[in-house]
């Protein structure tokens, strides 16, 4: 994986301990008030999409991810990587096909936030999707995941009772309520 430059890893005394497909570990020796030098690991990543698909105004697109890190099978919307130099909206189409098999005639862009800037660095860019067509699902190798049409009204109550615990999903939702009782808002 080749990232461009980076602030942390740019930081005096810091080397890249870590090297991976889709991210990279650097390890960065600052120095704190006292004056000794204390270590900090960051993940350098290249950024993510998350994607709303909206069906209609009662119905939605969601997945269930098998998610093998927290050993869980989890209630998300889709969402993945970017690759190097791709732009956010190409990014939300491609992983839209890839993990639903639906295709959208049209991607707005929501908002963008970071997913856990204490330890990374990830920028993750939300995404709502209209006029869906089914074209078939693409998974990678390793993905488990299964594709259902949701009611809101159902979504809301898994919010509520903890089902859906996925935070890049809880983040969507809430902007898009929050875009939709205020329209005059701009992200």
């Amino acid at each position: 994986m080749e990232l461009p430059s980076h602030p942390f890893a740019e930081l005096p005394h810091t080397q890249q301990i870590y090297h991976g497909k889709r991210f990279a570990v650097y390890e960065a020796a600052i120095q704190g008030k006292s004056g000794e030098r204390v270590k900090k690991e960051a993940i350098i990543h290249p950024g993510a999409v998350v994607i709303l698909p909206i069906i209609d105004s009662e119905h939605i697109l969601m997945i269930k991810n098998e998610r093998i890190v927290v050993g869980k099978t989890l209630w998300e919307l889709p969402a993945g990587t970017l690759e190097l130099n791709e732009p956010p909206p190409l990014a939300a189409g491609r992983e839209l096909i890839e993990e639903t098999g639906y295709e959208a005639s049209e991607i707005s862009f929501l908002s963008s936030f970071y997913t856990s800037p204490g330890i990374c660095d990830e920028k993750m860019f939300a995404f709502t999707a209209h006029t869906l067509q089914f074209v078939g699902q693409q998974l990678e190798d390793t993905e488990e995941i299964q594709v259902e049409i949701l009611k809101w009204n159902q979504i809301w109550n898994w919010i509520k009772d903890g089902t859906i615990q996925d935070g890049k999903t809880l983040a969507t939702f809430f902007l898009y309520q929050v875009s939709r009782a205020n329209p005059r808002l701009e992200f």
